[in-house]
């Protein structure tokens, strides 16, 4: 990556005047697409028959994340803005990479420790309704659901931490705001958790957000995204 692009992309101290990574009306379809999805997400379709629902599901959520995930790289395109500069410093040394592990490992010890807190502070319950229909139950299953938790990884950091939050630091002109307001939308795109799961989540998507401006890259909050997705995944299907 460029030097260019990475000051471009990850600088923390962006004036209003900077260009947005996508014109306007990019976002604005962003922002219905994840409003569709959200809205998908209450609809329980139809499922082929020999499917699952959990793999139907599954299935769709990665369709659904991909294709914005592709749809943000044609913004970008239009723009004329490298699409690897959403991403930040992603260093190849194997140094490197170990520190963003080990970053990764213990933000999320910090954050899961801060959101079982406000997660008592709600009295949010054990036995989430919403949560417990994702769970894996078969090896099949549990294979597909890995797909799931790699595909938000990458998919979901890109978007809300990628995109959305420099699309948001250059309408507001702040820094901070564009960290918050991801976060809020983050949270709202988990909405079929309830509404005390959307403030968590919302809670969340801040760290995260706070995490990418630290590093001035999105590698250790997709690796922490992917390991809390998958860890606690297969936890509760052993469990549950």
């Amino acid at each position: 990556m460029t030097e260019s692009g990475h000051s471009y992309i990850m600088d923390n101290s962006i004036s209003p005047g900077t260009r947005p990574v996508a014109p306007l009306w990019h976002l604005l379809c962003v922002l219905l697409l994840l409003a569709a999805w959200v809205a998908l997400s209450f609809h329980h379709a139809h499922v082929a028959p020999g499917l699952s629902p959990r793999i139907y599901g599954y299935l769709l959520v990665i369709g659904i994340e991909w294709f914005i995930f592709a749809f943000i790289w044609f913004g970008l395109r239009v723009q004329r803005v490298p699409f690897s500069s959403l991403f930040g410093e992603i260093s190849t040394k194997i140094r490197k990479i170990l520190l963003d592990i080990g970053i990764a490992l213990l933000f999320l010890v910090a954050a899961n420790i801060v959101l079982s807190l406000l997660g008592a502070l709600l009295r949010v319950s054990q036995h989430n309704d919403a949560v417990k229909q994702l769970i894996p139950q078969t090896p099949l299953e549990i294979a597909v659901y890995l797909l799931v938790t790699l595909t938000a990884g990458i998919c979901e950091e890109t978007i809300f931490r990628g995109y959305l939050q420099r699309q948001f630091t250059f309408l507001t002109g702040s820094v901070a705001a564009g960290a918050l307001i991801q976060g809020i939308v983050f949270g709202l795109a988990h909405a079929y958790q309830g509404w005390k799961m959307i403030l968590i989540i919302a809670v969340y998507g801040c760290m995260f957000g706070a995490l990418a401006l630290w590093r001035r890259s999105l590698r250790p909050g997709i690796i922490a995204h992917f390991l809390q997705d998958s860890i606690s995944g297969i936890f509760l299907a052993r469990h549950m």
